[in-house]
């Protein structure tokens, strides 16, 4: 499981990118989203089940999604 800061993984809803230093920010959030897809692929692909949920995502739906997950589990 992974809960991901808005800011740092680029949330659609919520990341606001900084006025000062966007050649720095912009990128570097950018490779965060990659290695983020990067790694699900990769779990995924060796038999792992990622959830992958935000800051601000409601708590009692998180639990509810991650015990789907369990539930599914092989």
């Amino acid at each position: 499981m992974f809960i991901d800061g808005c800011f740092w993984h680029g949330c659609a809803e919520h990341c606001r990118m900084p006025s000062t230093n966007v050649d720095y920010w912009k990128p570097k959030i950018e490779r965060n989203q990659t290695r983020d897809q990067r790694t699900d692929d990769e779990l995924v692909s060796a038999g792992w089940t990622v959830v992958r949920v935000w800051e601000h995502d409601d708590p009692a739906e998180v639990v509810e999604r991650v015990a789907a997950a369990i539930k599914r589990a092989p």
